[in-house]
């Protein structure tokens, strides 16, 4: 339940005015509710495809932008669907899925998935290692997580999926397509923008001590890293 705070007895009962530029509040004011995809959209993220199986082994897929890392022992991430999903009814009947992180020339697949067009996995190359959660999108994908699902939250019109990452498969240049303000961006064109001016030496800290480099137990797998 919400909680909602007493004004202290000091404070005053009207708040000031607010200034003119001001971005409109009288949606919360007037007790309706605040239309939150403006400001989600004004948060770029990278985009995947969930992919999973059903009990016939026919391949079901969409389109996700929310996903999040959650822990890292166990490792698990969360990725939230929408709830009437044919595919997360699938997943969570199966209690598995790859999530496949797309690059960024890949941007016809997320539309594909995004489409829901029947046909999707006939128009898009994708294998199914062994082991794997589902399929993975082997042309499009610059990496690919492979979970099973641990526990869900419902929460209105979408279900919070938390699951643990069994295997993670990355490619070594990987290049992430990006979305935000309802429009794709290249990670190419992000990294290559010129780094802010150096501090002057005056101001830069002390140097500290380098530490290790500690890397990742991995098998090579073609032009990709296996790590398990």
């Amino acid at each position: 339940m919400p909680h909602h705070s007493a004004p202290h007895p000091t404070a005053p009962q009207q708040a000031p005015p607010s200034p003119p530029d001001a971005p409109d509040e009288s949606a919360a004011a007037g007790g309706r509710q605040a239309d939150l995809r403006p400001f989600m959209a004004a948060f770029p993220t990278g985009v995947s495809v969930v992919t999973t199986l059903d009990s016939d082994a026919a391949p079901h897929g969409l389109t996700c932008s929310s996903v999040a890392s959650v822990a890292l022992e166990p490792p698990t991430l969360v990725v939230c669907i929408r709830a009437a999903s044919p595919t997360l009814a699938v997943l969570l009947a199966q209690g598995h899925f790859a999530l496949n992180l797309l690059h960024e020339r890949a941007r016809g697949t997320s539309d594909l998935f995004a489409s829901g067009a029947a046909d999707r996995f006939d128009r898009t190359e994708w294998r199914l290692p062994l082991g794997a959660g589902g399929p993975h999108l082997t042309e499009d994908a610059h990496a690919v997580a492979d979970c099973t699902v641990v526990r869900t939250v419902g929460f209105g019109d979408h279900t919070a999926v938390f699951a643990e990452v069994g295997r993670v498969t990355v490619r070594d240049d990987p290049q992430p397509l990006l979305y935000g303000l309802r429009r794709y961006a290249l990670w190419s064109e992000a990294a290559s923008a010129p780094p802010p001016p150096a501090a002057p030496p005056a101001a830069l800290p002390a140097a500290l001590p380098a530490a290790p480099l500690v890397r990742p137990a991995a098998t090579a797998e073609g032009g990709t890293r296996v790590i398990r």
